[in-house]
């Protein structure tokens, strides 16, 4: 934010009423306009902003206050989230001016960020914060760590760890700030994704957007932290959270692609889901009999002793039982057997996802996270899944209802595969992969 002066000049204050009035506009749109004009906004904005310009070219303000005038014209200029090369030209002879000012460096930062030179971005916002510790500096700088190109994952990890570093002094700075709290949302959700899925994480996001929506009005109009979020929820299988959070992020921005595409890859994956779940993949008849009345105890593996070690290093007891045995929730001290029926991939290959039968009969869907790409099962396989962890999952969405019992699996690392554990080249951590609109 702009430092203020002791004594503002009368026409720099104009100025700069005018262009506070152009961002309220843009950052209250939805208060004094309807959802359906989502699709106008963008229009709506780049109106309000050549108004402002045209206004603001009939106030002559002092010499000594140049390097300001510049920094508001460029603001003014820096409102759309296309980048504007005019924007950046005005901002840079500011900065030239008045090093010392350190909104100018922020609105260059963003101007070099919705241009594509992280870089140049980086440097801005670290610049600024040399010169003064703010919390758009702070903002700004979590958002463009998660970007950095860089040589190793290990680099970007401890990048992606400085980015929640920053998002919190931001926090701190103004707890009431929804824009602090939504960026560090969105450094969890990063962390989420390089830290191996841990709940705790995914909690932490989603806690951070809740606060965001809380203190600030305005953040619950913006179509990112929905796709965020509703990321989030599908990852945590919280499929009906996670479709009406694209929905409602398609609505806010039409003219975005990427939520109305993030749900309809999810309404189509549970259409194919459930439709191969019923008719238990294409296996029929005498070859599903065989399939499934061949499993036997030997393929259990290590699990056939009675004996498992959770991940935390705990040795468990174990006891088979017939899928249809399973309570919704984690079925501890239980180890299921089945035959992989069919496997289900999608776009963003994680998880994947395979039907799983029984001698009994019934087919559940199996989830794996955190699996390389290579890793997979085949039609036939027999799985053993150890304290397996069961939701009934009821999804009425747009007409279209998704019963089907579901079993997640963190890691294949859980799994025993033909009577085989599997190795620790089978795990990797997801990453996500989407074109963020803006922070």
């Amino acid at each position: 934010m702009a430092e203020e002066e002791e004594e503002t000049p009368p026409a720099l204050q104009a100025v700069q009423d005018l262009v506070d009035r152009l961002y309220y506009f843009r950052d209250h749109y939805f208060e004094s306009h309807s959802v359906e004009d989502a699709g106008k906004k963008q229009k709506d904005v780049l109106e309000e902003m050549e108004k402002t310009l045209q206004q603001m070219k009939e106030i002559e303000v002092a010499p000594q206050d140049r390097a300001q005038m510049l920094m508001l014209k460029g603001k003014a200029l820096n409102v759309t989230p296309s980048y504007n090369p005019q924007a950046e030209e005005l901002l840079s002879k500011a900065v030239k001016l008045d090093p010392n000012l350190v909104e100018a460096w922020n609105q260059l930062g963003e101007a070099y960020w919705k241009k594509g030179d992280i870089t140049a971005a980086h440097t801005c916002f670290s610049g600024a914060l040399g010169h003064c510790k703010n919390k758009v500096s702070l903002q700004n700088l979590s958002m463009v760590l998660r970007q950095l190109r860089v040589e190793s994952v290990e680099q970007h990890a401890q990048n992606v760890m400085n980015s929640v570093r920053q998002a919190k002094l931001a926090v701190q700075m103004d707890v009431r700030d929804g824009r602090s709290w939504y960026v560090l949302g969105n450094a969890y959700l990063s962390l989420f994704f390089n830290t191996g899925q841990k709940p705790s994480i995914s909690q932490q996001a989603l806690s951070a957007y809740a606060q965001a929506e809380k203190v600030d009005p305005t953040a619950s109009c913006n179509p990112d932290l929905h796709l965020n979020r509703a990321t989030l929820y599908k990852y945590e299988e919280n499929y009906m959270e996670a479709l009406e959070g694209f929905s409602r992020a398609a609505t806010l921005d039409p003219a975005w692609p990427e939520p109305q595409q993030r749900q309809q890859q999810l309404l189509d994956f549970l259409e194919r889901l459930t439709t191969l779940l019923k008719n238990k993949g294409k296996v029929k008849g005498k070859k599903l009999q065989n399939m499934l009345g061949s499993l036997r105890p030997s393929q259990l593996g290590p699990f056939g002793d009675g004996r498992y070690q959770t991940s935390a290093g705990q040795k468990v007891a174990l006891q088979h039982q017939p899928l249809s045995a399973l309570q919704p929730g984690v079925n501890t001290g239980t180890v299921v057997l089945g035959r992989v029926l069919f496997s289900l991939t999608t776009e963003e290959k994680v998880p994947f996802t395979f039907g799983l039968a029984g001698s009994e009969g019934p087919c559940f869907a199996v989830t794996v996270y955190n699996m390389v790409q290579s890793w997979g099962v085949l039609i036939g396989d027999s799985v053993a899944v150890p304290e397996p962890h069961l939701q009934h999952h009821h999804i009425q969405y747009q007409g279209k209802t998704f019963d089907f019992p579901g079993i997640r699996v963190e890691t294949p690392l859980l799994l025993v595969v033909n009577g085989k554990i599997q190795g620790s080249h089978t795990q990797a951590a997801a990453t996500l992969a989407y074109q963020a609109q803006s922070e």
